[in-house]
């Protein structure tokens, strides 16, 4: 199925931009800006916004650049627990690491991070370290005396206080972090009782792009959403705090509405005046819902993003990666939407790969994988595992045959290589079986195409399958992940083992 233009990235720049502005102005030119979300790489949002650039946020900062500067906030036990990005396959540190690359390739300033609820854990005092000897500042706060009830504790010298001032300079001031928890509200209301102590009338808001708030509470956007911060709890509801003041429905998240009474009371303590904000969804910069110029695309998409999530989900419960009932609340609201795991067109082709793989190698052992691939005008391409290598290898090779018009029976990796690596693999390296994974294939691929012209064609191809839909029979293995993630597919897969072994490498 082709997929259609469902999101206007133009027009959301020239509101979000438009947006940010007038609160700085509202705030005397001080405006601390908690970002939830991703800044780069935001492929939740371009899954269920299709035509959404995953950097568009970035774009929207660079437009502000000369007025804006970042604090990155990570909290001291994701570090200490090695939390994974799972987009990324890498961990909350070394995501930190990444994205100050980042920030900075696209001609932002870092000033600072800040190590959040630090209790000198080892791996956060390691962490600390490293930055520090690369020349980022790094600051650490500790947990806030008197938190959450005891407001009078939290805004005063043993609360807030308690925590360094971080020096800035620029009137924007984006407070960001890698994933949910990371102590970006509190640092950026340390920052606001420091600036306020020095006599700068600085302001709060916060900039959030789900759930959309000018969206209907059980539109699939925002079910999507909740899909996606099953492990979370978290659940959208009607903010009866603007209802009951500007007479307006709106949607926000069940954490922001709980915690916006003591919130107002947090930045009216600082503030010593009423606060300009009357609801959660008051203090929220978020134009996406303008954006959306075609609102059956995004509902479909959004259909297909609950079925992904349900098999994430499913998968993560087989690796003891979350627990059974986060896997039964998706399947709740997959099915609350009218969908079902058959729903993604590349379900049944896998599982037909798988069997034909099995039915023509009766009589011997081993598990027989499957993989399934939509390109954007509606083709299925399928593929499965082999002695020579993994079903997304298989896979991969095949669709980019087909794009590149290249025959079946026309190999574009010659056995000189794959016998070498198979070699090296088993032979040398002691490993168990000499099967190409996607990342090895890819590797190959591209020394094939050096010397073999249809190779080379085939390469550039792979540029095409970016946004396209697989489904693996099986868990990928750790190259057939990172593979899949370099070429930007969205890949679920059933949560079984695609191997006996109880460890992979």
């Amino acid at each position: 199925m082709v997929a259609r233009i469902g999101f206007d990235n133009e027009k959301y720049l020239a509101e979000q931009s438009e947006e940010i502005l007038k609160r700085v102005k509202r705030f005397n030119n001080k405006l601390y800006l908690e970002f939830g979300g991703k800044i780069l790489f935001d492929y939740h949002a371009a899954r269920v916004l299709p035509g959404f650039d995953p950097n568009v946020k970035m774009r929207l900062l660079q437009k502000l650049k000369d007025d804006a500067e970042i604090i990155l906030a990570i909290y001291a036990g994701d570090i200490e627990k090695k939390k994974m990005r799972a987009d990324f396959g890498i961990t909350y540190d070394a995501d930190a690491l990444r994205t100050i690359d980042d920030y900075r390739e696209w001609g932002l300033t870092v000033r600072a991070v800040v190590i959040t609820r630090f209790e000198n854990q080892p791996a956060a005092v390691a962490f600390k370290n490293k930055l520090e000897r690369r020349g980022v500042t790094v600051y650490t706060h500790s947990f806030t005396k008197g938190y959450p009830t005891d407001v009078d504790t939290i805004v005063s010298a043993e609360g807030y206080g308690a925590n360094p001032y971080i020096e800035t300079k620029k009137p924007i001031v984006i407070v960001t972090g890698p994933g949910p928890g990371s102590g970006k509200l509190a640092t950026c209301l340390s920052q606001l009782y420091h600036e306020h102590l020095r006599g700068v009338n600085a302001g709060y808001a916060k900039f959030e792009t789900f759930p959309i708030w000018n969206l209907p509470l059980k539109h699939l956007v925002n079910v999507a959403y909740e899909s996606a911060t099953c492990e979370l709890r978290d659940v959208n509801v009607i903010d009866h705090f603007h209802l009951e003041a500007h007479k307006e429905y709106s949607v926000n998240y069940n954490r922001d509405v709980e915690a916006f009474p003591l919130l107002k009371r947090i930045i009216e303590k600082i503030t010593g005046q009423p606060s300009h904000y009357r609801s959660p969804t008051d203090m929220g910069v978020n134009r996406a819902g303008f954006g959306i110029i075609d609102d059956a695309a995004v509902t479909e998409a959004s259909r297909q993003e609950i079925v992904r999530r349900y098999y994430r989900y499913s998968c993560e419960y087989a690796l003891g990666l979350v627990n059974r009932e986060t896997v039964e609340r998706a399947e709740v609201i997959m099915k609350d939407v009218g969908a079902s795991p058959s729903a993604r067109v590349v379900v049944a082709p896998a599982m037909q790969a798988a069997e034909a793989a099995r039915t023509g190698n009766k009589g011997n052992e081993g598990i027989f994988c499957g993989a399934a691939l939509e390109l954007k005008e509606g083709t299925i391409i399928t593929g499965n595992n082999s002695p020579l290598m993994h079903a997304a290898s298989a896979l991969i090779l095949n669709a980019v045959k087909y794009l590149a018009r290249i025959p079946k029976e026309i190999d574009l990796l010659p056995a000189t290589i794959t016998g070498s690596i198979g070699h090296l693999k088993k032979d040398i390296c002691n490993g168990r079986s000499p099967s190409l994974d996607l990342e090895e294939t890819l590797i190959c691929l591209s020394i094939s195409a050096t010397f073999n012209p249809s190779a080379s064609v085939a390469l550039e191809k792979l540029k095409e399958l970016r946004g396209c839909e697989v489904h693996l029979t099986h868990m990928p293995s750790p190259g057939d992940e990172a593979g899949l993630r370099k070429l930007g597919v969205n890949v679920t897969s059933n949560p079984e083992f695609a191997s006996k072994y109880l460890f992979s490498s």
